[in-house]
């Protein structure tokens, strides 16, 4: 069976080959029927993957390095994508996916354009699909096949690992389809609104899973690694952070060519570095160069290839943009205080704050080269990101409701009133109730600051209540955006700022104080699993009339020959109690064992923040008519008792 996945995915490779031939010459038919048939062919062969790590199919490589027969079910068929050569597998399929979707729903009226959409994303799939078979073949037999496998890492073998991969290949190769559209739009020299209002939605499709994978991967680590924090900052990381930027700057850019026929090349251009930030950061992930523990891969080799499709690919676009752009028509004239200009510094903040997080990512491994040992950590990032970013959250409120064109600054002292109100008041508070820092204050009043302003926004834009069912689902995702990173913004500046934590060292019925909470170790066991052991404590942990039981563990996989920590965490509306196990020792004959206890208050708004980010894209690509049977609701509500009988 795994032969006949291999020879599918030959067959998928040289049915996009032609793809991308016949989508060049302008055949959309063609192109698009063999998009659909390469689809066909590259799912069969991921599924013959997915049916060999079902079965245990130790003959295959991909399976006996990575799969084990005590497995759970669901991590059995998560190892198909959670290693290198299976993920990349998982990366055409969604690459051919994205060219199928674009074959039957890409309807602009352009012919043309519509074929050399397909053609591009044509051969980007088979320069995927050749890394692959190439570089990368998950198809592999073993001589001699062992009755056992060597089990996939324990730190994937997670829920939310399960799906952070696939949605973040959404996100990475949904900017393909939005890079060929932009590709194809170069070749004709026409970027207008018809091209702005397709690619919108394409964008929006890749934003919004890329957001929900940067979620996940961020939640997975917090209760996963037992370090008490939400991942950022970490080099992996980084590299789905930066196309997510680029993609929020190309969603605002594309506002403008839309409505206004404006930021025509801009907007190609982001199209085009999206794309190639989510090669490079396939290339940061698999290359081995950067050290992260979502890292897949430690081959160089391999990242080289990677390397030089990064090159080839993004060389040829940036390439057919240096010599095609200068075709494209502008847009009207506009004012530097009116909705493009505010569009535009949104756009350039977005794009120097990529740049920033690039230079912190690759700075070490470019001061390696000339011979000398650096790390970039939070500080770095806290001191350049933050105040980069600062200025675009505080004008958003305001530059919503600016007119398009003109010079529009009516009630600019209102707003500025109403920003230092907000800001003296928190700051007071901080200082005083609250007891944190200053500045940690001032960020709390930003996040509400955010808040407020989007939902004054929607208020404007109603008018009256009954009229808010009636808004563009457009304006309900927007204003669902910017309320999520308002917050995030809240979650993060009150989590980073105030978090506790502490190391205790406890004996049986040992007790310790943590942020409120009286803990006490009353038991410890080993408790054995599908494919683990554990250490397992329990503690009774008391906080005025409440008493609750955490129960962390510290695992031990033997077929992989290495442990994972079990974290223990208690929500309430202030935040999480916050429990992980450490080691064993003896003490003057007495045995103890140590925890890391944190409390991380209002950590759910850093990811219920995301999430409302993702649901604001989500809506804004939903159908018109999602809302109209509410709206209608909505008016007849609204009518007098005499026409509503009529």
């Amino acid at each position: 069976m795994i032969e006949f996945g291999h020879f599918a995915a030959i067959l998928a490779f040289c049915l996009s080959g032609l793809q991308g031939v016949q989508g060049l010459r302008g055949q959309r038919g063609p192109a698009a029927f063999l998009a659909l048939t390469a689809l066909g062919a590259m799912g069969v062969s991921f599924l013959t993957l997915v049916m060999a790590f079902a079965r245990s199919d130790f003959s295959v490589a991909l399976v006996a390095n990575h799969s084990h027969t005590l497995k759970p079910f669901l991590y059995k068929i998560a190892g198909t994508w959670g290693n290198h050569e299976g993920s990349m597998a998982l990366w055409c399929l969604v690459t051919l996916g994205f060219g199928a979707a674009g074959a039957v729903f890409l309807r602009t009226g352009r012919p043309k354009f519509e074929a050399r959409s397909l053609g591009i994303q044509g051969l980007v799939a088979a320069g995927s699909l050749a890394y692959l078979l190439f570089a990368s073949s998950p198809f592999m037999r073993v001589a001699e096949p062992e009755l056992q496998g060597d089990s996939l890492n324990p730190l994937l073998q997670d829920p939310a690992l399960a799906f952070h991969p696939p949605l973040l290949y959404l996100g990475y190769v949904g900017y393909s389809f939005v890079f060929a559209m932009a590709a194809a739009a170069l070749i004709e020299a026409r970027v207008d609104r018809i091209w702005a209002k397709a690619v919108r939605g394409w964008a929006m499709a890749a934003f919004v899973p890329l957001s929900g994978g940067i979620m996940l991967g961020a939640l997975w680590a917090y209760y996963e690694l037992g370090w008490g924090g939400w991942w950022f900052w970490d080099p992996v990381e980084n590299a789905s952070l930066m196309p997510w930027l680029l993609g929020a700057a190309l969603l605002h850019s594309l506002i403008v060519t839309e409505k206004r026929g404006g930021f025509a090349v801009w907007s190609v251009l982001l199209a085009v570095l999206a794309f190639c930030f989510s090669i490079l950061g396939a290339f940061l992930v698999r290359s081995g160069i950067l050290t992260s523990v979502h890292a897949f891969a430690d081959d160089p080799t391999r990242g080289l290839v990677l390397l030089i499709g990064l090159l080839a690919y993004g060389g040829a676009a940036l390439g057919l943009f240096a010599f095609r752009a200068y075709k494209i028509k502008g847009g009207p004239i506009w004012a530097a205080a009116s909705r493009e200009g505010a569009l535009m510094g949104n756009n350039l903040i977005l794009a120097v704050a990529t740049a920033t997080v690039l230079l912190g990512t690759l700075f070490p491994l470019i001061a390696e080269a000339f011979g000398r040992q650096m790390s970039v950590g939070e500080p770095y990032f806290r001191l350049t990101f933050v105040p980069i970013m600062a200025p675009a959250l505080i004008a958003l409120p305001v530059v919503q409701a600016w007119s398009w064109g003109r010079m529009d600054l009516s009630g600019i002292w209102k707003w500025a009133a109403a920003f230092a109100g907000i800001c003296a008041v928190f700051g007071l508070l901080g200082v005083g109730l609250m007891d944190i820092p200053l500045f940690a204050a001032l960020g709390v009043a930003l996040g509400v600051w955010l808040v407020g302003g989007s939902m004054w926004e929607l208020k404007r834009r109603a008018v009256t209540w009954p009229r808010l069912l009636k808004l563009p689902l457009r304006v309900w995702g927007m204003t669902l955006a910017h309320i999520g990173l308002g917050v995030f913004v809240v979650g993060a500046v009150v989590e980073t700022s105030q978090r506790y934590e502490t190391t205790l060292d406890l004996a049986m019925g040992g007790r310790a104080e943590v942020a409120g909470w009286t803990l006490s170790l009353e038991d410890m066991r080993v408790v054995e699993g599908p494919n683990w052991f554990s250490d397992r404590a329990t503690i009774s942990a008391s906080k005025g009339g409440a008493m609750i039981e955490l129960r962390p563990e510290k695992r031990y996989y033997p077929a992989a020959r290495m442990p994972t920590s079990e974290t223990a965490i208690h929500k309430s509306p202030s935040g999480d109690l916050y429990l992980a196990l450490g080691d064993r020792r003896e003490v003057n004959g007495q045995v103890r064992w140590t925890f890391r206890a944190y409390f991380n208050p209002l950590i759910d708004l850093v990811f219920g923040g995301v999430i409302l980010m993702a649901l604001g894209g989500l809506f804004s690509v939903l159908p018109r008519g999602v809302f109209k049977a509410r709206a209608r609701q909505a008016d007849m509500a609204s009518l007098p008792a005499g026409e509503l009988a009529e």
